[in-house]
């Protein structure tokens, strides 16, 4: 889905830039921030001029150069590749060809040149998930000392490290800077606002279920809800009560490992993850080394809260779901909200905002939406401390194997895409924010009734407890792969929910034993832990956690207004 070229202004603008030859003048900046960024930046016309010249100046070694560089297809990264690498051209003179390929494709790609050490491409927006890979095989440039060192003359002195709100997620242990945050959204509940606050619909279910329609708290009412929706007729159309997706496919696995199973409380206590056992199930030590991932190791992938959250996610796609959802993938599920048949969504991936403010079966007549987002629900097993959802940070890396010319040259792009003079008009584009400046930015105060509690989320104390996969993940291509192959098992009932998480337990488990024998990943790679019985780990503290003897627990819900107000406070 192409949403981005719709303006003539910006189809002119990127046609005259493609056509221009590659020369790096000011010109070419001005004719950009003319005729595309505008007022909707934080930098006054005087600062963006000199952060344009400063890129004018910086990539005259690496003038006529060709870089590759890749990322997933969503919104933003289109914006990227279709209008900003144009306009990174005829500024710098460097050009820059953005691929745009499927997700589980870049972790592929990155793998290869991992293990073959062939430059593929000069540069990735690669997942922050991957950062306990990073940090463990020493492939990727560690960005806090090589900006300081080799990468200084192309290093902005207006990057502003400290405005970037994703960093935390992109750092190791030890504090360096591995990956430079390009674009940012979360995992949120999705519902619709217009529904649920329509009187007759709200009395209905206080008859039914006894209690008041809302914003679910947990999972309990989140069911209630699913089942009370489903099958209606609202405006004519027939309505599910629950969206999500089962396809056998890279993307079923970041269903669950994009903290689906810390939701349901499977981990430990622990912001931004679970620790020892984080939401992959994974224990580490007080090393940081992974010890397991099966209960008999200390580990929670196959554990009762595990059990649960696949048990659940299965009977609301089978019972509360469009019928087709059970073969579609994260990329084509995520738009289906937009249809207007969806009740609500547990689980909405924030990169789907843009082609909800684009539909016209949820949106108003005025602009503002039917829906509204919301925190995600939690499970049985969840308790206070937790993580409580998912957040994606796409961010730059630049890997080792890349020669330093080159590496230098997709620098400089990664940092003008992510530019205090782009910021604002990026988000604004694909709304996956990355920068506390644009966030706070008169822009986006202008702009928030439009987008559904989406800049109120952001804006809130709430925002930091959304975090991406930490670093107790020792291989995450190797590991991830796992995933999607074992819980598709479950998900078309060729294994229960038991078998195929004691399958995917035991086969990241022989990932972890191979690293450990290699011993390729120094002080930080896996140890693991002797097995032992079952039953003492799960009268341990923490996770894993025994099985209840009740998982259906007293329903929850919140008026979302409240809600609203409590961030605000």
């Amino acid at each position: 889905m192409n949403v981005l070229l719709k303006s003539s202004t910006a189809l002119g603008l990127v046609l005259g830039m493609v056509a221009a030859p590659a020369m790096a003048d000011m010109e070419a900046a001005k004719t950009f921030l003319d005729e595309e960024i505008g007022d909707v930046t934080t930098l006054p016309r005087a600062e963006q001029e000199a952060e344009m010249q400063w890129f004018v100046d910086a990539a005259q070694p690496f003038k006529d150069m060709q870089i590759n560089v890749v990322s997933e297809t969503i919104t933003t990264h289109e914006y990227e590749s279709q209008v900003l690498a144009p306009a990174f051209t005829a500024i710098t003179g460097i050009k820059v060809t953005h691929d745009l390929i499927g997700e589980g494709d870049v972790v592929e790609k990155l793998q290869t040149q991992m293990q073959s050490g062939e430059n593929i491409y000069d540069a990735y927006v690669n997942d922050s998930d991957l950062i306990g890979t990073h940090i463990r095989y020493g492939q990727v440039r560690n960005l806090t000392d090589w900006m300081a060192n080799e990468g200084a003359d192309v290093t902005s002195p207006t990057l502003d490290l400290a405005d970037f709100i994703g960093t935390q997620f992109t750092t190791s242990p030890d504090g360096k800077l591995y990956q430079l945050p390009d674009q940012q959204f979360a995992n949120l509940y999705w519902f619709r606002y217009d529904w649920f606050n329509d009187p007759e619909i709200m009395a209905d279910f206080k008859e039914k279920y006894g209690y008041d329609l809302g914003v679910p708290v947990n999972w309990s009412a989140y069911e209630d809800i699913a089942e009370f929706f489903t099958g209606r007729t609202i405006d004519g159309v027939e309505v599910y009560g629950n969206m999500d997706y089962g396809k056998k496919d890279p993307s079923l696995g970041w269903r669950y490992t994009d903290a689906w199973m810390s939701m349901a409380g499977m981990g430990d206590v622990g912001e931004p993850n679970g620790l020892p056992v984080d939401e992959w199930g994974i224990r580490v030590n007080e090393n940081s080394q992974p010890v397991g991932a099966c209960v008999a190791r200390g580990g929670a992938t196959n554990s009762p809260a595990a059990v649960y959250a696949v048990d659940k996610a299965i009977k609301w796609l089978q019972e509360y779901s469009p019928p087709a959802a059970a073969g579609m993938t994260f990329s084509e599920a995520g738009p289906v909200p937009a249809q207007g048949n969806i009740a609500q969504q547990m689980f909405m991936y924030t990169t789907f905002v843009a082609p909800l403010v684009a539909s016209d079966a949820v949106m108003n007549e005025d602009g503002t939406p039917k829906w509204r987002l919301a925190p995600s629900p939690h499970g049985v097993y969840w308790e206070d401390g937790m993580k409580v959802g998912y957040q994606d940070v796409g961010s730059w890396t630049l890997m080792n194997s890349t020669p330093e010319d080159r590496a230098k040259a997709a620098w400089l792009y990664a940092q003008f895409v992510t530019s205090k003079t782009v910021d604002v008009k990026k988000a604004d584009i694909g709304l996956t924010f990355i920068r506390e400046s644009t966030i706070n930015s008169d822009h986006f105060t202008a702009r928030k009734d439009k987008l559904g509690g989406l800049v109120e989320f952001y804006r809130s104390p709430d925002r930091v407890r959304w975090s991406p996969t930490g670093t107790n993940v020792p291989d995450y291509p190797k590991l991830a792969q796992l995933w999607w192959q074992n819980i598709g098992d479950a998900m078309s009932g060729a294994k229960t929910s038991q078998e195929s998480l004691d399958q995917l337990c035991a086969d990241m488990e022989k990932v972890m034993e191979r690293l450990e024998r290699a011993g390729i990943q120094g002080d930080l790679g896996p140890l693991l832990n002797e097995e032992q019985d079952a039953s003492y780990w799960l009268e341990q503290p923490g996770a894993p956690k025994a099985k209840l003897e009740n998982e259906d627990e007293e329903p929850e819900t919140i008026a979302y207004d409240d809600l609203v107000s409590s961030w605000n406070q």
